[in-house]
């Protein structure tokens, strides 16, 4: 990993709206982010089925509630999510009226490289 810090947001959305997050977050949301200082990259995931080989055997991971959506932003230091320009890319567009209010389940975390590595 290039930088230190990956910020990740993730959510559910109402299914009738499924269509409209899809579009506002690929043609606004993360064009208006990617333009922040000190973000470095955005991709977007779905959760998917997990089945993992441990201690030999093969396990269903299964987190209760766990969000359908999230997105993961590499940026150059935590201080990008408070600055100015970070709050208004998230203001801009449709996600705050066409979007934000169709989502719940929302979980946010930032994780930080571990300096001892």
């Amino acid at each position: 990993m290039k930088n230190k810090y990956l910020f990740m947001a993730s959510m559910d959305v109402e299914p009738n709206k499924q269509q409209v997050f899809d579009d506002v977050y690929d043609t606004e949301h993360v064009p208006y982010l990617s333009a922040v200082p000190g973000v470095i990259s955005i991709a977007r995931f779905q959760t998917e089925p997990l089945r993992i080989a441990i201690g030999g055997e093969i396990k269903n991971i299964v987190i209760d509630d766990q969000p359908k959506h999230t997105a993961i932003y590499e940026i150059e230091s935590p201080e990008v999510l408070i600055s100015s320009e970070w709050s208004n890319a998230v203001e801009r567009g449709s996600w705050p009226t066409e979007v934000r209010p169709f989502t719940k389940n929302r979980k946010h975390i930032l994780l930080g490289v571990n300096e001892k590595q």
